[in-house]
């Protein structure tokens, strides 16, 4: 049920206030020390930033999609990492469990996820599964009233500081697609499970990824969330939530590159007046203002489209697609209009030029966005 529009509007304005005057000034030191403040991480705890999409009757504010967008579009006007601390418990770490677990898994996890007490992964990535992630390799065989897991997963967000995973392994050896694949809820704890170094990533420092392996781990057939064989749909379903969240975030990333490239081009002088006066300037802010404008339509239509029950597959693609190549163009032209003081540091236009760059990549690639746009559209007769 949505929030009435002055409690939406009370959480819109706390989370930009947050973000303006919290997150963005530690900017810098975030990306520096590749850490956010264990401080920082407690207010976002107390704000309810965990618990955004989880159920109220867990402890979450169980915001609907629209207003989930709406404070992503906050969130994104702040450096991405901060919102990754929290990212994976509002979105693909927890969404399966909303959707597809029992009353009892619901009441053991959800209350913890929602505080941030329990911070979550989502682990379907593999090093050979990753645009085919139909592919898993990983094995789950059950034994008794266990599942032994087996088998390794790759760039996997959050996982050092997870304590609870999703886990998309192999059920079926003999089934080689995504009917054989079955989703389950590992403690981090579990005797096996095991997890490497953060990686050295291009830009969102701050925010880690890690390969985790599991060796002989035995996990109570309880964990295993829906039945045997749904975990391909658990993954794709809650990819469809968590693609309109990204969307959203690039959106207020853009908005927020426009907002410094217009007071840097109206202080910045050459030929004896500031910059914004030269035409090709304003083509390039006019670009990136129109690209913003229709991303942010196309979310939040699609969000309320979701709201509503409707599929939103086709349109939660295109709104990933659209609005992460949307942002990294609009991130090209900010450097070039800061011209050298784009490409170092001070200014921190080069940190989200790198920043966004991950944006077309995870949670389905720019390329897998247009193979689930062409096939709806196939399957739709246009």
């Amino acid at each position: 049920m949505a929030l009435d529009l002055e409690t939406r509007d009370q959480l819109i304005d706390m989370v930009a206030r947050f973000v303006a005057e919290r997150l963005r000034p530690i900017e810098a030191k975030v990306a520096e020390d590749d850490a956010v403040p264990a401080d920082v991480i407690e207010e976002m705890k107390s704000l309810g930033l965990f618990g955004l999409s989880i159920p109220e009757e867990f402890g979450g504010l169980g915001l609907n999609m629209e207003e989930e967008c709406l404070v992503g579009l906050e969130l994104g006007r702040a450096s991405p990492a901060f919102r990754s601390v929290f990212g994976t418990n509002v979105g693909i770490g927890s969404q399966g469990l909303v959707m597809f677990g029992t009353d009892a898994q619901k009441a053991k996890w959800l209350p913890g996820i929602a505080s941030g007490e329990i911070i979550t992964s989502f682990a379907l990535t593999e090093p050979e599964a990753g645009s085919d992630s139909a592919a898993v390799r990983t094995l789950a065989i059950r034994d008794g009233d266990d599942y032994v897991l087996n088998g390794s997963k790759r760039y996997i967000t959050n996982a050092g500081k997870a304590s609870l995973f999703t886990v998309m392994a192999r059920t079926n050896p003999d089934s080689k697609g995504g009917s054989g694949v079955s989703a389950f809820l590992v403690p981090s704890g579990l005797p096996g499970l095991s997890v490497g170094k953060p990686e050295k990533k291009m830009g969102q420092q701050g925010a880690h990824i890690h390969d985790v392996t599991f060796d002989n781990v035995r996990v109570p057939a309880w964990n295993r969330l829906g039945e045997e064989g749904e975990g391909f749909k658990v993954a794709m379903q809650v990819l469809d939530r968590g693609r309109l969240h990204i969307a959203a975030v690039c959106v207020g990333v853009a908005e927020r590159l426009i907002k410094d490239c217009v007071a840097y081009a109206s202080e910045r002088k050459q030929f004896g007046q500031a910059i914004s006066g030269f035409q090709l300037i304003q083509a390039m802010l006019a670009d990136s203002k129109t690209e913003a404008l229709a991303a942010r339509a196309l979310v939040m239509e699609t969000a309320r489209k979701r709201d509503a029950g409707q599929n939103v597959t086709l349109e939660a693609a295109a709104s990933k697609l659209f609005a992460s190549e949307m942002v990294g163009r609009v991130a090209d032209r900010a450097v070039q209009i800061f011209g050298g003081a784009g490409y170092v540091a001070d200014y921190g236009i080069e940190r989200l030029y790198r920043d966004v760059r991950i944006f077309r990549i995870y949670e389905g690639t720019s390329q897998i966005q247009q193979v689930i746009i062409a096939r709806e559209t196939l399957k739709q007769g246009g």
